[in-house]
């Protein structure tokens, strides 16, 4: 019977593995009944567009939804049976593709609960978890990672790093029951570690004791000065001296201009500030390490980072410069299922997009190239006419010869 448990757990697990949520924008513009649109910016919402983009890897799995105008704000969401992760994993995934090379600009979903009026969807909606890029500026380009615990959206302590090229990457974030996490970057780990320790759910286990002071007779200087040390005789120098190059101008008018003074140098003999030498400190004990008690005030709370009520995915966005393509859009409990499909639906395609936009890179330095040939024949054919154009206006300007011949009378 124990041979045959192992395979009754994995029919039990792939049996209650459930996929709530899965978009591919495989069906022409039927996912515009899907997805609904938040109209609460009203003229600063931009739209989507289902687009392949400039270059993929398959013109029919690489269509997804594409932000088409800049310096927009993007809302739109899709509803999905109800999930609970409170005792089982979650997972959200998607794909991202920054073609247009985003300078600042979104790349992130966010998760709700059933209550969220889809249509009014905006910044500060109420939302569950936020993950995906963020990119604005050189200097900030992180994934987020953002859950909402008793009213509070808490950021990861971690700096994750996301991608800032030009092709399709997949995010994957998965929270397990054990209280853990791990977050995927093209099927590969990019982070992981426990809720607990890289969010501020709780506060601390252990805090400073208020009762507990640093002995008066605490010494924690490691050095100290050399008593039997003493500033030399000659030490004292002042730092600055008269130049003796210096000459008083010969029309200086004391009563007019004042009592002359030469000018100021350093004085090469000058030391600076004598201090004894330091020596090891007899009398040091180390720093002071301030004892801690357990905090009253923290109590353990298994069900962080797990709601009843997963129910809505969405894009709420602002791009300074649009052309950002989101596709296979996936939420579920089972990261194997999530990983195996991330291989099927970005890994398969990945190579041949990145091989389309070399191509259309080389052809387009070709063309350049050919450009600059011909601006350059055109520039050199402009010099030569002017030269031949000077050298008809210098003829011209010559003045004719006189003739040495006279007509016989």
């Amino acid at each position: 019977m124990k041979a045959f448990l192992p395979i009754l757990i994995g029919l039990f697990v792939s049996v209650t593995a459930k996929i709530y949520f899965e978009e591919r924008f495989d069906d022409g513009d039927a996912w515009e009944q899907r997805w609904v649109a938040s109209t609460h910016k009203g003229e600063q919402a931009g739209k989507f567009v289902l687009s392949h983009g400039k270059f993929f890897g398959d013109e029919e799995k690489d269509k997804g939804i594409q932000t088409s105008q800049d310096a927009r704000f993007y809302g739109l969401s899709a509803r999905f049976e109800p999930m609970s992760n409170k005792d089982k994993p979650l997972v959200v995934q998607f794909t991202v593709k920054h073609e247009q090379n985003i300078d600042c600009g979104g790349g992130y979903v966010k998760l709700f609960d059933s209550s969220l009026d889809q249509k009014d969807m905006h910044g500060d909606s109420p939302y569950l978890i936020m993950f995906g890029p963020d990119i604005c500026g050189p200097a900030n380009k992180k994934v987020h990672a953002i859950f909402n615990y008793k009213g509070k959206n808490l950021l990861t302590k971690k700096e994750i790093r996301c991608k800032d090229d030009v092709y399709t990457h997949l995010y994957t974030l998965i929270v397990k029951p054990d209280n853990t996490y791990e977050v995927l970057i093209d099927n590969e780990l990019a982070e992981s570690g426990e809720l607990e320790a890289d969010w501020d759910f709780l506060p601390p286990k252990k805090i400073k004791d208020p009762n507990a002071q640093k002995p008066e007779d605490w010494d924690d200087r490691a050095k100290i000065d050399d008593p039997s040390d003493t500033k030399p005789e000659d030490w004292d120098k002042p730092q600055f001296i008269p130049d003796p190059e210096d000459k008083k101008p010969e029309d200086w008018d004391d009563e007019m201009d004042g009592e002359w003074e030469p000018r100021q140098i350093d004085n090469p003999e000058y030391k600076g500030e004598w201090k004894p030498a330091q020596i090891d400190n007899p009398d040091y004990k180390g720093p002071w390490i301030h004892p801690e008690i357990d905090n009253p005030d923290y109590s353990p709370d298994p069900n962080m980072g797990k709601y009843d009520d997963i129910s809505i995915i969405g894009l709420d966005l602002w791009q300074v410069k649009s052309g950002t393509i989101f596709d296979n859009f996936l939420v579920g409990d089972d990261p194997a299922e999530a990983k195996k499909i991330g291989d099927e639906l970005w890994k398969n395609t990945s190579k041949a997009e990145r091989a389309m936009k070399d191509k259309q890179d080389e052809e387009e330095r070709k063309q350049m190239e050919e450009e600059e040939k011909s601006k350059k024949a055109d520039e050199e054919d402009e010099e030569e006419d002017e030269d031949l154009d000077k050298e008809d206006s210098e003829k011209e300007d010559e003045p004719a010869e006189e003739s040495t011949e006279h007509d016989e009378l």
